[in-house]
Formats: structure tokens, sequence, C-alpha cells
């Protein structure tokens, strides 16, 4: 039998170009490897060029997202990793606070795709991380293109910091009106 059927948004197109950063966590690198080739498959179909960077854990993906947001020009970001439980609450720990963290940086308007799997086991993150299989690491490269377009969709014309150039200031002698009080 089949698994579920899960509907996919259309790729979004873009006007201008994309700069996308995968952030990776390579911990089990045959599975980040396969999260890394499905991101950069998704984001190079859309156009976006691609950078990727690692980390040594799903705890350090956040703070190297924010390292970059501040210090660089990225439009989005990727998380790939993947964390498999084990016989410690340590996992709790690393699921729960890299979850948060990453969702925390995209309220405050950062455009991120999760692609950090949270796994019973090793069977289960293969699977997960398959490009050809359930492709979660292009779902999340898609994920972080359509907030992309979100945010250029709805992004507020360019104003000015409350001056006016000098020469708007300058009145013509034609200009200058008469006040009818005086």
């Amino acid at each position: 039998m089949a698994g579920p059927q899960h509907y996919t948004l259309d790729r979004p197109n873009f006007d201008e170009p994309v700069k996308l950063l995968i952030v990776v966590a390579p911990y089990y690198k045959d599975i980040a490897d396969n999260l890394v080739a499905g991101a950069k498959a998704e984001a190079e179909a859309a156009g976006a060029e691609v950078e990727v960077i690692e980390v040594p854990g799903a705890l350090e993906i956040p703070t190297a997202i924010a390292i970059a947001d501040r210090k660089s020009n990225f439009d989005g970001f990727v998380a790939l990793g993947c964390v498999i439980r084990g016989e410690t609450t340590h996992y709790d720990t690393v699921c729960n606070d890299s979850s948060r963290a990453t969702q925390l940086m995209g309220l405050q308007g950062l455009c991120i795709g999760n692609g950090i799997l949270t796994v019973e086991n090793r069977k289960q993150a293969e699977v997960r991380a398959d490009p050809k299989d359930q492709n979660k690491g292009g779902g999340a490269a898609a994920a972080a293109l359509h907030l992309i377009a979100l945010t250029r969709k709805w992004r507020r014309p360019a104003q000015g910091i409350g001056f006016k150039p000098a020469s708007e200031n300058i009145l013509l002698a034609g200009d200058i009106k008469k006040d009818p009080t005086a």
C-alpha cells in the first residue's frame, strides 16, 4: 500500500537572483550528504545561487544562520541535519532547542527552511533524506524559497530617512505664493 500523497506547491519564480545558504551538520555524513543533494537540486532548479557550510551539530545550525544573517547578504537559509534518538534526554534537548531557535529567527523575518530530521532510528532518517524518496532536504529548500518569494511579494518600497534633497527645498520665483492674509 502506498503512503499518503502530499500536496506540493509549485516552485516559485524569481525576477531577481536568489542567494541561499545551506547550513548542514554532517554528524551522520551519508544522511547529511543526501539532504544537501536534495536541497541543492531544488534550489538550483529555481535558479538560486547556493553556498553550503558545515557546522559540528544541530545545535550550531541556528547560530551559524544568525551569524550569516548579520555578516552577509543571503536571501534565505536551509537548515539541514539529523538527530537520531539515543538512550539519554540529550535527543530532546537538541531537537527542541535547534527547532525553537530556528523558528524564532523565522518569526523575526528570516526565510528559513528547516530540514533537521528528528527520528527514532537510522532507517527513518535514510528514507527521509533520500532525494528519490521523501527528499526532506529538497522540501526544506522549497520552504525557504517560498518564504523568500513571499518576502519579495510583500516588500515595501524603499523610503528615505526623513530628509528631502536640497533641490526640493529651493523655490523658484514663479513658485512663490502670496499670503492672502498679508
